[in-house]
């Protein structure tokens, strides 16, 4: 037995959750690592997990194994980055989720800086709105906009986005232009972002003067992707709150309208999510590190639009 390699097979069977998602994220036969483990479990003489049709389950001789043996595997990961760092630059594959429009806008343009850095680190972009399992999934990081609230994940800043509240002329033409957030309860159509982790429509906000009005008005549209929710907006369906990175070009050529200016709502977060059991790869620290550096300016982008 090869009790690395069953120790690491072991390692991502917890992590993910099942044998399957395990042995996708390392390209591994399900039976080859199914096997790594059994023999583990052997040579060990406890059972590490508990199988069933439906779901793994870690024993306690288990989760006591696998937190001993973490530590033994960031350390053999620290001692192979220290001479890679010395003896060549970082490289290998580097899997990012990321929201739509903050790929279309922000990330993507910003990418030639960093491959021109890193020539030798592979970009894999998985570009949705939707909720990511980063071990489930095998995603090395996410970028998100929002407070975080998963305690097992580390969330580093990378700025601040300004938002915007707009409509097309055609729908201010029918509607009319609202002087303040209250008229957005009465006879508006909003277009509502739908938030993936709940379902939920997320409210308008609005500071002035500090103080702060949330509005939860009824919506005719909802969309859970913010192309599509610009899109729906472009389309003259009703007022939404979108970043100004996404709708500046369309605030300078005139295709929408910014309202209600004196009212724009709080600055929104922006951070880079990654696991926080995992060892972090140099290529990793050096993609976090590279976001901090340049995204917060992009971030921004279009906010005087």
């Amino acid at each position: 037995m090869d009790q690395l390699l069953a120790i690491r097979a072991f390692a991502r069977v917890v992590e993910a959750g099942n044998f399957t998602r395990a042995a996708d994220s390392i390209d591994m036969p399900n039976a080859t690592l199914s096997k790594l483990v059994q023999d583990l479990e052997a040579h060990l003489g406890v059972k590490l997990l508990q199988r069933t049709t439906r779901r793994v389950t870690v024993t306690p001789e288990g989760q006591d194994y696998y937190a001993k043996t973490a530590r033994l595997l960031n350390d053999l990961e620290d001692v192979d980055a220290s001479f890679n760092a010395a003896h060549g630059k970082p490289r290998g594959r580097l899997r990012i989720d990321v929201g739509g429009s903050t790929a279309r806008d922000v990330l993507i343009p910003l990418l030639p800086d960093f491959i021109a850095r890193y020539p030798e680190i592979r970009i894999e972009l998985g570009v949705s709105d939707r909720s990511i399992d980063l071990i489930g999934d095998n995603v090395d990081c996410v970028i998100r906009g929002g407070v975080p609230n998963n305690a097992t994940l580390v969330a580093r800043p990378v700025g601040h986005a300004v938002m915007v509240t707009c409509a097309s002329p055609a729908y201010l033409k029918q509607y009319g232009v609202p002087a303040y957030p209250l008229e957005l309860q009465n006879g508006h159509r909003l277009v509502n972002y739908i938030s993936t982790q709940n379902n939920r429509a997320v409210p308008f906000r609005f500071r002035h003067n500090g103080e702060k009005t949330e509005i939860k008005g009824e919506h005719q549209v909802g969309v859970n992707e913010s192309n599509a929710h610009l899109a729906a907006c472009l389309a003259g369906l009703g007022i939404i709150q979108t970043f100004t990175y996404a709708a500046g070009p369309a605030l300078r050529s005139g295709a929408l309208v910014e309202i209600l200016e004196k009212w724009r709502p709080p600055p929104y977060p922006f951070s880079v999510i990654y696991p926080q059991n995992r060892y972090v790869a140099r290529r990793l620290r050096v993609f976090i590190d590279w976001l901090v550096e340049v995204f917060p300016s992009k971030l921004a982008d279009g906010a005087g639009a």
